[in-house]
């Protein structure tokens, strides 16, 4: 039988504890299902295919041989998402000083510079929003991009990244603080209008939020 027709009734959880129970198959399974959004989420995070791609099939071999630690606590999408972002960061950390390609990245919605009426150049647009999230620190990043692009909310963003609610508010707060200076020429064209400045996030919980 064709193992995806064998596990059509196989809910993602089902197929964890196939795969820990030795079915060749069943990961493999996983991998189709969600594969799509493991690889949005690397080429959001990372704006570069090749390195989106390297940070998938990292992720994706930590999952497999990982997969006897996951206990159902979350979802297996999220613990999924949680691997592949984590492998996200330790690649900008480790091309933290090596430029990327330029390869257009679609950011245009982030909220540090939304206009929906007078949009001129969203190619161009976009690369400048990919080069400005270079500048932030990986966790900062990973944080805007989760909540802000991937649009997941600060409960789903602190599950997904495996941290405090307050910590994913304070990340947000100092990388969209660090993104509005560097974006204020796509907000503001006509050279008039200011940005308006950004107010300070309640406080992290005590596990920090740099």
């Amino acid at each position: 039988m064709d193992p995806i027709t064998a596990f059509s009734d196989l809910d993602d959880r089902a197929l964890m504890a196939a795969h820990t129970n030795g079915n060749p198959d069943a990961f493999g399974e996983l991998v189709r299902r969600h594969q799509d959004r493991l690889w949005a989420i690397a080429m959001r995070t990372l704006g570069d295919p090749q390195e989106a791609s390297d940070a998938v099939q990292e992720a994706l071999i930590s999952a497999f041989r990982a997969a006897s630690k996951y206990r159902g606590d979350a979802a297996v999408t999220t613990w999924l998402h949680r691997i592949v972002v984590n492998a996200c960061i330790d690649r900008m950390r480790r091309n933290k000083s090596r430029p990327t390609r330029s390869n257009a990245l679609d950011l245009t919605d982030h909220p540090a510079f939304t206009d929906q009426h007078d949009r001129i150049d969203d190619q161009l647009i976009s690369l400048d929003v990919r080069a400005a999230l270079e500048q932030l620190p990986p966790e900062q990043r990973a944080a805007v991009v989760v909540v802000d692009v991937l649009g997941y909310s600060i409960e789903d963003a602190a599950d997904l990244l495996g941290i405090p609610e307050g910590t994913v508010k304070s990340r947000c707060f100092r990388g969209r603080a660090r993104l509005l200076p560097l974006l204020e020429h796509l907000r503001n064209r006509d050279g008039t209008a200011s940005v308006t400045p950004v107010p300070e996030p309640p406080q992290p919980t005590a596990s920090g939020g740099e």
